[in-house]
């Protein structure tokens, strides 16, 4: 089991990562999404508010190369159900789910991005909260060891998640050319009660852990379990 600000600290470049969990007290789901960038173009982004969820922008529009990959709405709200994703994959979830389609089978119909040799994996979570029971899932699409006609998918589900314990899942294990995929299961982590005692607290502790030179973006949600209600926080490197 890993301490999480530990891990974050470990690696100056996981690329964007989802942590998925449950604060000390056992009251609120807890989310966050970052997103790191080495070149120009994707550290010229930004999250922005978009109704329930967020999505990702260009700083400086004049500077924006290739959107394909980079601009997308990595979290949305449908019903008591919230979706996170590193990619468009949001959306596929979304309207699968709007489909009655699992969570899982609404991914089979994506694969990696695209972006070779790096072949980046599609990490995605979904977080389900109900008359005050909760439960999530994260799943990893990526290539086999870097074969783009190899897919690998993996599906993680978590029912009634304990107190003070979280997921999470980055797309590369570290820095590298290529860049190596996560491999493995989500991480375990645990923090102390002081780390999900209010949003801000857990923000700046999270922002501060990720490498300063690539961090570009940081969304944060605490949602109360036993209503669905919620609180936010973005931050942003561009401002």
């Amino acid at each position: 089991m890993a301490d999480l600000e530990e891990r974050l600290r470990s690696t100056d470049y996981p690329g964007r990562g989802i942590f998925v969990g449950r604060s000390a007290d056992g009251e609120k789901a807890v989310i966050a999404y970052f997103i790191m960038g080495r070149s120009q173009n994707s550290r010229n982004r930004i999250f922005v508010e978009d109704g329930e969820g967020i999505r990702t922008q260009a700083f400086d529009p004049s500077k924006m190369e290739d959107p394909s990959l980079i601009i997308y709405a990595p979290v949305r709200v449908y019903g008591n159900k919230t979706i996170v994703s590193n990619g468009d994959q949001t959306d596929t979830i979304y309207e699968g789910l709007d489909r009655q389609l699992t969570f899982e089978q609404s991914l089979r119909q994506r694969t990696f991005e695209p972006d070779g040799p790096n072949y980046t994996p599609r990490i995605s979570a979904v977080l389900h909260t109900e008359s005050g029971k909760y439960n999530f899932a994260m799943s990893i699409v990526k290539s086999n060891d870097g074969d783009p006609d190899s897919t690998e998918r993996y599906t993680f589900a978590y029912e009634n998640p304990k107190a003070g314990e979280g997921r999470f899942l980055s797309t590369y294990q570290h820095d590298g050319n290529p860049l190596p995929s996560f491999a493995g299961e989500p991480v375990k982590c645990t923090f102390d009660a002081a780390f999900t005692g209010d949003i801000g607290t857990f923000t700046s502790r999270i922002w501060a852990a990720l490498n300063a030179d690539n961090k570009v973006s940081l969304f944060t949600r605490f949602i109360q379990i036993k209503d669905g209600s919620y609180e936010s926080c973005i931050v942003n490197r561009n401002h």
